[in-house]
């Protein structure tokens, strides 16, 4: 029985000290002894045990905070999330090494070597998800603890993209094993049980057997929490009797049952599914598992007859009544049909949920005018609403929807794409993009689908890249020349997505090098100078942020941009000088030669005109430069 350890802070987050401890935990657990994950689990642990220092300083700098303003310790909103995220992605790490570890198997290609890769590969994603959400400025951290941060993230992408590769070349190989004899129940039997529990709805499927244990469980889990009021004080005690569930459940250590933690990602469950061998698995996980080209249900190793995954309603009510037993955060922001607001509250979320698996289910079909009619439903739904986008996320369309975006159909392939793009709108669903491997076939409908896709496909990128994570996947899967490609030839709304997706990306410093060897100079030089574009504002903005790297510095210099933009001080509009002195400035920071060159050009008059009468940081920025020019004249 796998183990969890739920110590939590006054907003029912885990403490520092509590991820401290559970990285000590994690680190004393002996890597395996000569097999074949032996250096996996040794990388693992190395990786994790670098985390200590930072934790440490973490602890330190909150006990300072609480000593220096008198208040608790209690983080923001934003805090609580790396921290819950941080803590998931630990307690999955220790699973696996555990796993790992008693793991007898010698063959590379054997099932269960092949799913512990694959679940090595969901860990290591999930850790460099959580350290990248870190958030710095709340805490005292020293630059070089930020740095071994940094190093162990880089560490662990590369680890996530091997396995990866790992997963993909492996051949799918079944195994000569006779299943478990399983009992079998009739649909009589199973009706029956149902009648105790009305309100589950329970698919004809597959799995008959786990879902008559799983009702017999929701039954004895309704009768422990259930309260009922009496006259004769008896609600008094067990209102008292529950008190004290709540109290142990925060001071004492809470084991998750088996049958909620999927045997892929070892982790709670969000939207449990069965596969064809009546098994059931997180649907995001399977789903890549079987994108990664398997056939045979992970678990068991038997072929699967089918991809078909089936919502399992019986677990997912128990897992939400578990978790509201334990006061437990869900899950997923989304829960038994309600969504957690900013403020911690909880709101309803409406819609029918029915229709929209009905809608899920078509997008499967055989048929060609059957999926492009459900696609494009989807994206009309998606469009609505919040809740449409949540509930359309929970009935497992996003990986089928990434599916079609390799369709030969252009009409499919256009819905789906736009589908996406409203559903990475909620923030929670952007992970969910992501981890069905989304990006590279977002990238592909760039480069070669119809205009109204591709205009739709910079958009999903711009969207996802919101995160800051995912600028780094995006700039590595070969987005950026395609982007550029789309600012240089693409429609006018078409230009003007490919520059939002092109600015976000470029926030991050290792994005600049890649579009600047893609030829973006150029296509934002034609932008400055082309008044048809009417895209001047967007060309300084992405300008303003290459500036600052080295290589970008010398291809705006190369192409004879300076010019341009001393012009831009005299003639552009207020936020255009403000751009233009900012660009002007990071080229001639520390570089007498460009300095040299705008005061041949002219450039002192229209400056001295910006720090008059600019706006606030047109006035800074020029009022820097004009004193970097008059110590060169003094010089």
């Amino acid at each position: 029985m796998a183990a969890l350890v739920l110590a939590v802070t006054g907003t029912g987050d885990p403490s520092p000290v509590v991820l401290i401890n559970l990285v000590r935990e994690i680190v004393g657990i002996p890597p395996n002894g000569g097999g074949e994950f032996k250096k996996d689990c040794t990388d693992l642990l190395r990786r994790i045990a670098l985390l200590m220092n930072l934790l440490e300083e973490i602890r330190d700098s909150q006990h300072s905070d609480a000593s220096t303003s008198g208040c608790s310790s209690s983080s923001s909103s934003d805090s609580s999330d790396w921290r819950s995220d941080l803590m998931g992605a630990l307690q999955a790490a220790k699973r696996l090494l555990l796993a790992a570890s008693n793991s007898d198997s010698t063959d590379s290609f054997d099932g269960a070597a092949k799913r512990i890769f694959f679940q090595f590969q969901c860990v290591t994603w999930k850790l460099e998800k959580a350290l990248a959400s870190l958030p710095y400025n709340q805490f005292d951290i020293s630059e070089e603890v930020q740095e071994q941060v940094e190093l162990v993230r880089a560490q662990l992408r590369r680890a996530t993209e091997r396995y990866g590769s790992l997963n993909s070349k492996r051949s799918p190989r079944t195994v000569s094993q006779q299943p478990d004899k399983e009992v079998s129940y009739t649909s009589h039997e199973v009706t029956q049980k149902l009648e105790h529990n009305p309100e589950i709805k329970v698919s004809e499927a597959h799995g008959g057997d786990q879902i008559i244990n799983q009702l017999d469980r929701l039954q004895s889990l309704q009768i422990s929490a259930e309260i009922r009021p009496s006259k004769d004080g008896a609600a008094e005690e067990q209102e008292s009797s529950a008190t004290k569930i709540s109290d142990d459940t925060k001071s004492e250590p809470l084991t998750i049952p088996d049958d909620f933690l999927c045997p892929i990602s070892l982790e709670l469950m969000r939207d449990p599914v069965i596969v064809a061998t009546g098994q059931t698995y997180e649907r995001s996980y399977i789903q890549r598992w079987i994108d990664c080209g398997n056939a045979t249900c992970p678990k068991t190793q038997q072929k699967l007859e089918n991809f078909t995954l089936t919502p399992n309603y019986v677990l997912r009510s128990l897992i939400t009544q578990w978790c509201t037993l334990h006061k437990i955060e869900q899950p997923t922001g989304s829960a038994n049909g309600r969504i957690k607001k900013s403020d911690g509250s909880f709101r309803e979320v409406n819609g029918d949920m029915s229709a929209i698996q009905a809608l899920v289910r078509k997008l499967s079909s055989r048929s060609v005018e059957d999926r492009r009619a459900a696609v494009a439903e989807i994206r009309s739904l998606s469009k609505r609403s919040t809740d449409n986008r949540i509930l359309i996320a929970d009935a497992g369309a996003i990986p089928i929807l990434v599916n079609l975006l390799t369709a030969d159909d252009v009409m499919t392939q256009e819905n789906a794409v736009t589908s996406i793009l409203n559903l990475s709108i909620y923030e929670s669903n952007k992970g969910l993009i992501m981890l069905a491997g989304a990006v590279p076939s977002i990238v592909q409908v760039l480069r070669a689908g119809s205009m109204e896709a591709r205009e739709n496909a910079a958009a999903t990128l711009f969207s996802l890249a919101l995160a800051d994570e995912n600028k780094i996947i995006i700039g590595a899967s070969g987005a950026i020349p395609a982007l550029v490609d789309l600012l240089q030839n693409g429609s006018s709304r078409g230009k003007k997505d490919a520059a939002t997706a092109l600015f976000n990306l470029c926030i991050y410093q290792g994005n600049k090098g890649r579009a600047v060897r893609a030829g973006i100079i150029t296509a934002l030089l034609n932008m400055l100078t082309d008044s048809r574009t009417c895209m001047v504002d967007e060309a300084l903005t992405i300008l303003s942020v290459l500036a600052s790297n080295q290589e970008a510095k010398a291809a705006i210099v190369k192409a004879s941009t300076i010019p341009v933009l001393i012009d831009l001080l005299r003639t552009g509009l207020p936020r255009n000088k403000e751009n233009a002195a900012a660009i002007l400035l990071s080229l001639c920071k520390r570089d007498s030669e460009n300095l040299a060159c705008i005061s041949r050009l002219g450039a002192v008059i229209p400056l001295a005109e910006v720090a008059r009468s600019g706006t606030e940081r047109a006035k800074r920025k020029a009022n820097s430069l004009l004193e970097h020019l008059r110590k060169v004249q003094e010089q």
